[in-house]
């Protein structure tokens, strides 16, 4: 499965970006999909998934009351909505896909497919 993120920019303080995953095939109903992001000099981490069988959303404490996500069946597309964007979440965002237990779903090496990433770039 090939992912393709698209959506990423240049956003002040407190303004608002929404991120796209497109699948190239039709994931399964056991697939999950996710975004993790990496800032210079930090480890990647963990942002927010989606299991596509249960609908279930997951999210990091750190973005769960800012960031949103939702998807697109049809298209196995998922997108994921920043709102109140800060500083702090200006990184290199990933898109992530693989048939991953909700246990797992903030570990990064569980994943097997990996978009190319886009930049987020938020100024003060």
């Amino acid at each position: 499965v090939q992912l393709v993120e698209s959506g990423g920019g240049l956003v002040q303080a407190g303004g608002s970006l929404r991120l796209s995953c497109a699948a190239s095939t039709r994931t399964s109903s056991s697939y999950t999909m996710g975004w993790f992001r990496q800032a210079p000099g930090k480890e990647r981490e963990f942002v927010a998934a989606l299991t596509w069988n249960s609908q279930g959303k997951y999210y990091a404490d750190s973005v769960k009351d800012r960031f949103s996500l939702s998807a697109d069946n049809a298209k196995s597309t998922i997108y994921l909505q920043m709102n109140s964007l800060k500083p702090e979440d200006t990184a290199v965002y990933y898109c992530a896909g693989g048939v991953v237990s909700r246990l797992v779903v903030a570990i990064a090496r569980t994943y097997d497919s990996w978009g190319q990433g886009t930049q987020v770039t938020v100024s003060s």
